[in-house]
C-alpha cells in the first residue's frame, strides 16, 4: 500500500477571502456559521442542507445535498475551514458539497491533500485512511541506497521520501520525495539490466565467422554505392562477427537509407 502512489494533490493549505472568489474555482475558506443549518426536503424524497458563513468581507452559503446528518455538526457563531467549487452567480456566491474540519482539527483542510486513482466502492478519504494505516503498520524502512549515493545525489532517506510522497509539508517537500524514488526506480532498472547484459556475455557464446568470410563480395554486387558512414558501420558489425561474444546491435537509419538491404 505505501508504494500506491498519488496521481494529483488539491493545495488546501491557503485560505482565501469570500469576495475574492472565482466562479469555478476550489477554494478553501474560514468563516463564521451565521445561520444553523437548515434541512429542505426537495423531489423524490431528496433533502438540501443550507448553512450561511461568512468572513470579515462578506457572506457564503454552503449547501450539500441529501447529508442530514450535518445537522449536529455546525454551531452558530463557530468557526470552520470549507473547500470546494465555489459558484458566483448575480453577485450571490455558494460553495456546493465542500470538505470542512473546525478550527482546531484539520483533517481535510490546511494542508496539501493527495489524490489517488479509485476503484468502484472507495473514495478518496477511504484510501487516504488506508494509506495512513499502512505507513503506521509498515514502519521504518529499510534503507535500500548507499550513504554515498543519497549523499552525492543530495536525496532524500527513503523512509522521509515515501511519507512526503503520500503527504507532503509542501511543493517544494513533494519534489524531493519523487526526485528520490524516481531516481531508485531508474538506479534499480539500469543495475538490472546490467546484471542481465554480464551474465548473458559470461555465459553465452555466439557464433564465430572465420575472419576470410568478408563482407566485400556483398556489397560490390549492390546497385548503389554505400556512404562512409555505411561502411564504418558495417566494418564494425563485421569485427563483431568475428568476436565469439554475441553481437547486441540496433541498426538505426532514416526513411531512404535503404535499411532492407542490410
Amino acid at each position: 500500500m505505501i508504494n500506491y502512489f498519488p496521481r494529483d494533490y488539491e493545495d488546501r493549505s491557503k485560505t482565501k477571502k469570500i469576495e475574492d472568489l472565482q466562479d469555478g474555482e476550489q477554494a478553501l475558506i474560514k468563516a463564521i456559521c451565521v445561520s444553523r443549518l437548515s434541512n429542505i426536503r426537495i423531489k423524490n424524497g431528496k433533502t438540501m442542507q443550507k448553512l450561511i458563513v461568512r468572513d470579515d468581507t462578506r457572506t457564503c452559503q454552503i449547501t450539500w445535498f441529501n447529508q442530514p446528518y450535518l445537522k449536529d455538526k455546525f454551531y452558530l457563531g463557530q468557526t470552520y475551514y470549507f473547500y470546494g467549487r465555489a459558484s458566483v452567480k448575480f453577485s450571490k456566491i455558494d460553495i456546493n458539497s465542500p470538505v470542512f474540519d473546525s478550527i482546531e482539527k484539520k483533517k481535510n483542510t490546511g494542508k496539501i491533500v493527495p489524490i489517488y486513482c479509485l476503484t468502484n466502492g472507495l473514495t478518496q478519504n477511504a484510501i487516504r485512511s488506508i494509506i495512513e494505516n499502512g505507513l503506521k503498520e509498515a514502519g521504518e524502512q529499510e534503507e535500500t541506497l548507499p550513504d554515498t549515493i543519497i549523499k552525492q545525489k543530495q536525496l532524500l532517506e527513503l523512509n522521509t521520501a515515501i511519507d512526503q510522497i503520500h503527504f507532503p509539508d509542501d511543493f517544494f517537500k513533494f519534489k524531493e520525495a519523487r526526485k528520490r524514488l524516481v531516481f531508485e526506480e531508474l538506479f534499480s532498472m539500469q543495475l538490472a539490466l546490467l546484471s542481465i547484459k554480464n551474465e548473458y556475455n559470461q555465459e553465452k557464446n555466439g557464433i564465430k565467422f572465420p575472419k576470410e568470410v568478408k563482407m566485400s563480395d556483398v556489397i560490390y554486387n549492390l546497385p548503389f554505392n554505400l556512404t562512409k558512414a555505411q561502411l564504418k558501420v558495417l566494418e564494425e558489425i563485421d569485427c563483431d562477427m568475428e568476436n565469439q561474444k554475441p553481437m547486441n546491435r540496433l541498426l538505426q537509419g532514416d526513411v531512404g537509407s535503404r535499411k532492407d538491404y542490410s
